[in-house]
This record gives structure tokens, C-alpha cells and sequence, in this order.
């Protein structure tokens, strides 16, 4: 998966925002390479978990050729799935899972299919 420097910030941004809690949002995929960050709203409001709110439109994307996948920050833990995350893995499960980790600006790709965690190639 390739993910721009531009793409990144955008996130970095968001994730520095919204401390202390989780931001979470969509990124928008086609052939392997992310074309597009929509911020959501973590309507949990919370440092430990995400519940990922955006406009109902977004879900349609989809249709469009797009593969959606799910991003959410962590604080200070690195960028791999907590127990929360495959716990809660819901509608997420086999799709494209980010985490950026704000306190060291790390960044990594993962899927998580029947609670296994598959780490994704990113560049």
C-alpha cells in the first residue's frame, strides 16, 4: 500500500488535533495507493478506543472503486493493534487497518482477519 507524504500529514495533523483522545477517519484506496484522507469524528471520545463517525455518503465510495480503510491514532503505544482494536474489529475485519502512534510519528498498515494480525507492506 502506498501512502503519500501529503496523505500522511494530513493524518498527523488530525491525530495531533484531536489529543488526548483517538482520531480516526477513512482512507480512500484505488489499485494500492491511497488517493484520499476524510477525517471522521471518534464519537467515543476517548484515548483508548475509536468509534468512527463520517458522513453517510462516504460509505458509498465504495461503489466508486474504492477500498476503504479504517485509520485510528494511538497516544504513546506503538503503531500495531491493542486488544481493543481486534476485540472491536467489527465491520473492519480483512480490510486495511492504520495506525499512526502520535508521540513518535510512526505509522503502519496492518489486517485482521479472525483475530490474527497480518502486518501490510506500506510505503
Amino acid at each position: 500500500m502506498v501512502i503519500s507524504g501529503t496523505i500522511r500529514a494530513e493524518i498527523a495533523e488530525h491525530a495531533n488535533r484531536e489529543k488526548p483522545n483517538e482520531a480516526c477517519g477513512l482512507v480512500l484506496i484505488r489499485n494500492g495507493v491511497a488517493e484520499r484522507y476524510i477525517p471522521g469524528e471518534n464519537v467515543a471520545a476517548s484515548p483508548y478506543r475509536f468509534e468512527l463517525k463520517v458522513p453517510p455518503d462516504t460509505w458509498f465510495l465504495e461503489d466508486e472503486g474504492y477500498e476503504l480503510a479504517v485509520f485510528h491514532s494511538h497516544l504513546s503505544s506503538p503503531p500495531r493493534p491493542s486488544r481493543t482494536d481486534v476485540e472491536n474489529i467489527g465491520l473492519w475485519e480483512s480490510k486495511p487497518y492504520l495506525i499512526y502512534t502520535v508521540s513518535s510519528g510512526l505509522f503502519a498498515a496492518w489486517r485482521i482477519t479472525n483475530e490474527t494480525i497480518t502486518e501490510e507492506p506500506l510505503t
